[in-house]
Parts: structure tokens; sequence; C-alpha cells
């Protein structure tokens, strides 16, 4: 996927409103003071100001990168999908997480490089199918976290970031089910099961090309969030599905009994940030994932130590 885009920077005229009467300038001691532009640099060196919205997810039109340079004022919107380690509240109740303060990060590089004072506003959104939809179909200064997988396909209705990290996506079940030899027995292997699709996801891609390939018998349950897929997976050998390796290692860690089976394993997938199609705010974020060092670079391997623990981090950077 090519990420370089044109960069416009619209210049925004001074238009002067004309009146009907003269005015006269009067200089006088008590007028009003002068703009200090050093205060001004000072607030906008500031920190960014965030709040997390109370209402309910919805499509956003917010500020284009032109308006907030004209204005100087950028009003960004931070979709994100709730996911352990990633986007998650803290004991203190704190939004934090690799892509969280991947995304704050950002903001304070907007601030600090396009010379605007930003707000940031967090809208969480639980659906995965319903986050991408919102942030296709909004405007200006919008974007989501869900590790969204890169494609082709998705890149023609909406923007990506570049890359900020590899996942490998895994056929799971229950421990109890024998481990598939051959992706190519599966029809058989796994006549009695359940295939759990989690809705507008290329984990249920998979699985009807599976169906398509090896399976036409395959069977369908739905599965609103990747907790609720785990749970049920973990639940008894009556069913299989798709999930990302570092929850299937998290839930591993926790106890779950769950089994990969290695012969369904998808490792050429990417993640990265979504923002609106054609948005002008793109060559700000990829010009940050390129001053950063994006998915190799130290910061992204800090923020997966931190929040995923070193084993899991490791993985996932191919180190």
């Amino acid at each position: 996927m090519t990420y370089a885009m044109t960069r416009h920077f619209l210049a925004a005229p001074l238009r002067l409103a004309a009146t009907a009467l003269p005015i006269v300038l009067i200089a006088c001691g008590n007028g009003a003071p002068e703009a200090d532009p050093d205060a001004d640099a000072a607030a906008i060196a500031g920190p960014v100001s965030e709040r997390v919205s109370p209402e309910p997810a919805a499509p956003v039109q917010a500020p284009t990168l032109a308006e907030a340079l004209e204005t100087g004022q950028a009003d960004l919107t931070f979709f994100f999908v709730p996911s352990s380690g990633f986007a998650y509240r803290d004991d203190d109740g704190r939004l934090t997480g690799v892509t969280v303060e991947l995304l704050r990060d950002f903001a304070r590089h907007v601030q600090e490089t396009q010379d605007v004072r930003v707000q940031v506003t967090w809208v969480e959104e639980e659906l995965w199918a319903d986050f991408y939809g919102y942030v296709r179909d909004s405007r200006g200064g919008v974007f989501g976290i869900g590790n969204v997988t890169i494609t082709e396909a998705r890149g023609e209705e909406l923007d990506f970031s570049p890359p900020y990290m590899q996942n490998i996506a895994v056929l799971v079940t229950h421990e109890d089910v024998p481990e598939l030899g051959s992706i190519a027995d599966i029809g058989a292997a796994f006549a009695d099961l359940v295939a759990l699709r989690y809705p507008g996801t290329l984990h249920e891609a998979r699985l009807e090309e599976i169906r398509d390939e090896h399976f036409p018998a395959m069977r369908f349950q739905p599965v609103a969030s990747n907790d609720e897929l785990v749970s049920r997976l973990a639940s008894g050998p009556e069913s299989f599905g798709y999930i990302d390796i570092y929850n299937f290692w998290r839930a591993r860690e926790a106890g779950q009994p769950l089994r990969r089976h290695p012969a369904g394993d998808d490792a050429a997938e990417t993640f990265g940030v979504i923002l609106p199609d054609n948005s002008d705010w793109t060559p700000v974020i990829t010009a940050f994932f390129e001053e950063i060092g994006g998915a190799e670079g130290p910061r992204v391997a800090a923020l997966l130590r931190a929040h995923l623990g070193d084993e899991l981090a490791g993985l996932l950077s191919g180190g």
C-alpha cells in the first residue's frame, strides 16, 4: 500500500470587512493591550486538552487541517474499540493502552508542529463494524484505533496511517479439540463445530474463504466482540474461530482452555490508524509515524512492552 500523499496547505486570505463610515484611529494611554506572542506560544506548547465523549458514537464533522491552520484550533476526534492492552481503562479509570498512547503522542505532535491548540475527544464504540463505519463516514480530524488490518479494499474507502504493528491471525478452538493437521482437512475435522464470526472483520472473511475452498457445510454464529468470541471458544469443544494472536496469548495466560491450530495461521497482516477517505490530516499522521520510526521504532516497542509485557511484545514486533 502507498502512503505517500500530496499535502495541500490552503492559505485562507484575510478578508477585511468594508464599512460605510470612516474609521478614525486614536492613540490613547488606556487602549487595549497588544497581544503577547510569547504568551500565545506558551499556551500552544502546553498540555493537550482531552475529554471522553458521554454521547453515543456517530459520524463526526470535525475541522480539516486547513480549517485548523486558519483558526489556530484543532479539534480532533479519536474513535476507539475497547481492547485489553490497546485501549482500556487502568485501575484509576484513566483511558490508556498501546494505541491510545500513540494517539496521545500524535496529538502533541500536531500541537507542536502545526502551531495550533489541540482539543481531543475520545469516542468509544464496542461494535467493530459500527466503529469502522463511523470513521469512514466522518469528515476532517477524525481518527480510529481498532486494530484495523490494512487492506487494499479498505484503502479504497478510507485512509490509513503507516502500520504500527504486525499481527498473526490464529485459528482457535477449545483445547479438547485435536490439532488440525492441514487446513484442507478442516471440513472433516471440524464437521461438528460451529464457526464463530465477528461481523465486518477480516476474521469473518477468512472463515468465508475457508468455507468456499474447504468446508462448504460450515455453519456460522455471530459474536459481537473479541471477549465474547474468546469466552465462547473457551466454554467447550463446540466451536472454532479466528482471533488475533495477542488475544489468544492473553487468554492462555489467564488460564483459558484454548488450542491454537498453526495450520490455519495467517501472518500477512499489519494494523494502522484509520481516517476518512482523502483526509488532509493523513500526511500529518504519516509524518508522525516517520518521526517515531513506525512499527519498528523504539516508541512503539516501549508501548508494547509497557502494556502487553516483554514476551508478547517480542512476538508482535518480530523480536
